[in-house]
């Protein structure tokens, strides 16, 4: 399974960027071989409108089954439920940590989204 975590930058040392849409990266790592790849978000950074569902496609298209973030709005939360795709809000450190922290079950989805649309 692979996981999608907002982020500052491509590597796994990268901080962990608070907010979904308008994060810099994703960085999707896939468990079982703790291979990664590191997604730019460049197009959403200064999206007037549509950065959080266009940042959930983009994860969508790359095959996460879970996204872990700072902070997730109303439609970037609906656009990855419909996928079927958990999101654990509330996070932040380094995107190795917040993994680690996943894969020892310390981390669980959460039920919506934890900001109002156009959070920046």
């Amino acid at each position: 399974m692979k996981v999608a975590v907002s982020s500052k930058g491509k590597t796994l040392d990268s901080e962990l960027d608070e907010r979904f849409g308008r994060a810099a990266c994703f960085i999707l790592v896939d468990l079982n071989t703790m291979s990664y790849e590191g997604v730019e978000n460049t197009q959403n950074l200064n999206a007037i409108q549509g950065a959080g569902i266009q940042a959930a496609k983009t994860v969508v298209d790359h095959g996460a089954g879970v996204v872990i973030t700072g902070n997730c709005g109303p439609k970037a939360f609906a656009v990855l439920s419909q996928a079927g795709i958990h999101t654990i809000t509330g996070v932040s450190g380094k995107v190795k940590d917040v993994i680690e922290q996943y894969k020892k079950g310390e981390l669980s989805p959460t039920d919506g989204p934890n900001v109002k649309g156009h959070w920046m």
